[in-house]
Parts: C-alpha cells; sequence; structure tokens
C-alpha cells in the first residue's frame, strides 16, 4: 500500500473514533443547584433528551489530520444510517475520490481507487487494527456529540467544573441485552462527559486507560448549528495520545442535513484487486 493509502485508511479510521470548550452563561450556584437535588440521574436524562435524534445524516467536511506535528488536510462526504451505515468519501485533491470506506455493526469495507484493491472484514477487525476497543455505537457517538447509547448510565458522578457540567464513570459496560454474539466484553475504563448548562449538548469528552502513562483519547465539539430545529456540533476535535506519539483530527462539517433520503453506494469493480491486511501509516 503507497505511504498516501495508507495515510488516507487512518484518516478514515480515525473519523470514526473520531480544543476548547464552549462558553456559558448563569452563576455558579445557579449551574449547581440541579445537581445537588438531583444528582447524576438528572444530568444523564437530560443528555439523553438534547441528544441529536436522527434516521439519516449527511455532510460535508474538511479535515485536518496531525501525527507529531505533521499536517496533512483533506476534504470528503459523510453519511449515517441510524445504527446501520456510516459511509465515508475521502476527497484529496482535485474533487476526485481516493478512498470509500464503509462501517456497518458487523462489517469494515474499504475501498482504495488509488491502487484499486478494496478489503471486507468483520467489525472485530478494527479492533486488531487499531489495537483498542471500539464499536459501531462508540463511532457513531463521536462523529454526531452523542452519548453512547448501548452502554449504562447508572454509574456516572455528578460535578460542576469550569461553569460546566461534568459526569463521571469507572469500568461502563455494554448493556448485555446488546452485546453481539462472539463479541468480547467491552467495557470503558475511565470516561468523563462534559456538558453546557444550557443545552445539555456534549462539549467534551475523554476516554482514557486507568495506568498513568496509558493511552487517552479526547472528543471535542464546538460551533453548534441549528439544522431542522436540531442542534448539531460542525467543529470535531480528536486527540489521542499515547506515549510513543500525539495523533489529532480535526473535523469541520459544512452542508449538514438530516432525514434526506440517501444511498450508501459500495460497489467493487471487477478488476480491483482484494486485499487481506491494511497497514496504517506510522
Amino acid at each position: 500500500m503507497s505511504r498516501f493509502s495508507g495515510l488516507f485508511m487512518r484518516l478514515a479510521l480515525l473519523l470514526l473514533l473520531a480544543s476548547g470548550m464552549m462558553a456559558c452563561t448563569g452563576s455558579r450556584k445557579a449551574v449547581r443547584e440541579p445537581i445537588r437535588e438531583q444528582g447524576a440521574q438528572f444530568l444523564t436524562s437530560k443528555l439523553k433528551e438534547h441528544e441529536l435524534k436522527f434516521n439519516q445524516f449527511s455532510a460535508r467536511f474538511n479535515a485536518t489530520y496531525t501525527v507529531n506535528r505533521k499536517k496533512t488536510t483533506v476534504s470528503g462526504s459523510i453519511r449515517i444510517y441510524h445504527d446501520s451505515i456510516i459511509w465515508i468519501a475521502i476527497t484529496p485533491a482535485l474533487g476526485l475520490e481516493a478512498v470509500r470506506f464503509m462501517l456497518t455493526p458487523d462489517s469494515i469495507k474499504y475501498l482504495n481507487r488509488l491502487n484499486n484493491t478494496y478489503l471486507v472484514r468483520d467489525f472485530t477487525y478494527i479492533n486488531q487494527l487499531i489495537n483498542n476497543t471500539l464499536d459501531f455505537d462508540m463511532a457513531q457517538s463521536f462523529l454526531l456529540g452523542n452519548d453512547f447509547s448501548l452502554y449504562d448510565s447508572n454509574s456516572f458522578k455528578a460535578s460542576v467544573e469550569n461553569q460546566q457540567y461534568k459526569l463521571n464513570t469507572e469500568n461502563r459496560r455494554k448493556i448485555r441485552r446488546f452485546v453481539r454474539h462472539n463479541e468480547a466484553d467491552i467495557s470503558i475504563p475511565l470516561q468523563s462527559i462534559w456538558l453546557d448548562p444550557e443545552s445539555f449538548k456534549v462539549t467534551r469528552v475523554l476516554l482514557k486507560e486507568a495506568d498513568r502513562n496509558s493511552r487517552k483519547f479526547q472528543a471535542t465539539y464546538t460551533d453548534f448549528k441549528e439544522v431542522d430545529g436540531k442542534r448539531i456540533p460542525s467543529g470535531l476535535d480528536f486527540k489521542v495520545e499515547t506515549e510513543e506519539k500525539k495523533i489529532g483530527i480535526r473535523i469541520a462539517y459544512s452542508k449538514i442535513q438530516i432525514d434526506q433520503v440517501l444511498t450508501y453506494p459500495f460497489r467493487i469493480p471487477d478488476n480491483y484487486t482484494e486485499i487481506k491486511e491494511l497497514q496504517p501509516e506510522k
């Protein structure tokens, strides 16, 4: 695989994982009062009430991908069919599509137009590739600024930080009835979620392992826009930190549409060669 095709593949995956905090108003007392009375249950119910609800989502995007200060910029399109499909087309230059990527709860499909190759694997391959735990629900939530819908919300603790609500939990587990056949036991060691105190939209998510020097993933959501009466973040900033490197991707959505009729084409040309493995750029 060429250097560029490896880069685009990694970028597509980071879009699935895929700073600053939103300004807010109101006194500290006003922010604290609800959680003193009702605690984390109040915040989790408000989070679910105000999250983006949709059947289909689409947008154009510009993205800047950074590895240890080395930057690459691309553009493309994203389409999401709720709980079913995440479809991404990456266009590096001149309006010509380089990579098409489709994720379902069961599979990953990858089409590379630069070297006429394709890959079709089951979902577990993603976790092998990125050496981390990810499922479709997580990927969809990260891309839209929602909370994970298939994970328990009973263990959160509530607080206030920098005039925003904050939810913390340890060892958050996938709800048993949503664990798929042969799926590994998935849990989140440490998670923090920050909420705007007026809109109750997620402004920041932090995931990290329990060890002091372990991996850390952060998502920040800014530039919220009203689309068909729904509040949607158009600025997404993802950061992955390990002992070896720092990886980031900053995304700007434009031309956002909700619940338009969409297609999710993924036809593999006859002259394309199947590959069994992807080798992300180091």
